[in-house]
């Protein structure tokens, strides 16, 4: 692996083999990181090590090899509830964030969100923190109303404060780094003010656990998803929640695993968490999450979240220097996580993705699944780029180059 550099940088690139291809002579420069990350070899072999050796049915096996399998799959997922200072009890692993947020919006809001209840959001949110709502709202004829987000990129903090001082909100649902400003929202905060007001806090932590140090216990939100695959890991989805809330809730999905006795007319549930884990569950990817997270805390998420705010720094610097283009989200690389999002006045951002994958650099380019962001920001889609801790200093220049490439094609 490799060393932690001078000036923050972290040089890893060579633990992550797919960045050694090239596309039109040019080595790839992946900037896409926001979408999904790339996986170190380490987490590749410590999958296929499993998958080849240790690979077996879990939890009913009495045989060595299924014992070794749950041992393994046990021992990942007190590892991953560790790496954000969680209870592995309460650590549910689901196919992926939005499975996760799905899990809460079912099995507590339709227990506990009523008619004339109001579900918060905001603006910034992900589709996959607006839908869940959505239709949650329309069933249990609730409200749905947003924080609106600010000129600035931040959450209009008092607009937060004067909605939950109606006194209506039941369930408050924010992401903690949006995955198109760039903005980090300051969760425990948030949270507080949430509890204070009587109301429940769901965290979209899906941006937030690949960039930046988290301890659950500070944060002190009620439920938090994420997803291994945007954290150098496989697709792999977690739901960290309160015990007693958890306790409280039904079963999300149901069948085999999740129950402990099934009677011809009714059943009983499982302990926490295998509760909410029916059927058969994905024992090499939990194996491949732990690898990650064990890279991740090799290099030290303070190295991690360092190393991404500089390149995102450099990238604030350097992109105004390409014509006509505008940058959105905080200004300050101090308060916005490894995400970039711009646009450029006389090219559409599918136009700008398309020729920077001329020269082998992979930006993003679309709405990234926050459609209702996109109207707040008078646009309908974006390009955007995307750090890890593989990027380096001149991938940045490199992009900036092929932009300026780019509006000369375009005869700009």
């Amino acid at each position: 692996m490799g060393a932690v550099a001078e000036h923050s940088l972290i040089d890893v690139r060579a633990d992550f083999p797919v960045l050694e291809r090239e596309f039109n002579g040019r080595r790839v420069a992946y900037l896409d990181s926001a979408a999904t990350s790339q996986r170190p070899r380490q987490v590749v072999e410590a999958m296929d090590r499993f998958q080849r050796h240790s690979y077996a049915p879990i939890h009913r096996g009495v045989y060595e090899l299924a014992r070794e399998s749950t041992d393994a799959f046990e021992e990942a997922r007190a590892r991953i509830a560790a790496f954000v200072n969680w209870d592995p009890a309460c650590s549910i692993f689901t196919l992926n964030a939005t499975e996760a947020i799905n899990l809460v919006a079912y099995s507590w809001g339709r227990r506990n969100v009523g008619e004339g209840d109001v579900v918060l959001i905001t603006e910034m949110e992900h589709h996959s923190n607006i839908v869940p709502w959505q239709i949650l709202c329309q069933e249990k004829g609730a409200t749905l109303r947003y924080v609106p987000v600010a000129g600035n990129g931040e959450l209009a903090l008092d607009e937060l404060d004067a909605i939950l001082g109606e006194g209506r909100v039941k369930l408050l649902a924010v992401t903690h780094v949006s995955n198109v400003l760039g903005t980090v929202n300051p969760i425990a905060d948030i949270a507080a003010r949430a509890r204070a007001a009587g109301a429940l806090t769901v965290v979209d932590g899906a941006q937030g656990v690949p960039q930046l140090p988290v301890d659950l216990t500070e944060l002190d939100a009620d439920f938090y998803a994420w997803t291994g695959h945007k954290a150098l890991g496989p697709t792999l989805g977690l739901l960290h929640g309160r015990r007693e809330l958890l306790q409280e809730m039904p079963p999300f999905l149901s069948g085999g695993h999740m129950i402990k006795r099934v009677e011809r007319e009714a059943s009983t549930w499982n302990d926490l968490p295998w509760k909410f884990e029916a059927g058969t569950s994905d024992v090499t990817e939990a194996v491949g999450l732990r690898a990650a997270v064990d890279y991740l805390g090799s290099l030290g998420m303070d190295n991690v979240r360092a190393h991404e705010r500089e390149l995102t720094a450099y990238a604030l610097e350097r992109l105004p220097e390409v014509e006509s283009l505008t940058v959105f989200g905080p200004a300050d690389a101090e308060r916005r996580g490894g995400v970039v999002s711009f646009a450029i006045e006389g090219m559409h951002p599918h136009d700008i993705a398309d020729l920077c994958d001329r020269e082998a650099v992979c930006i993003r380019a679309g709405h990234h699944c926050a459609q209702p962001l996109m109207r707040c920001l008078g646009v309908g889609a974006t390009a955007r780029a995307s750090f890890g801790v593989y990027n380096s200093r001149d991938e940045v220049d490199r992009l900036v180059e092929a932009l300026v490439k780019g509006r000369e094609v375009f005869g700009l």
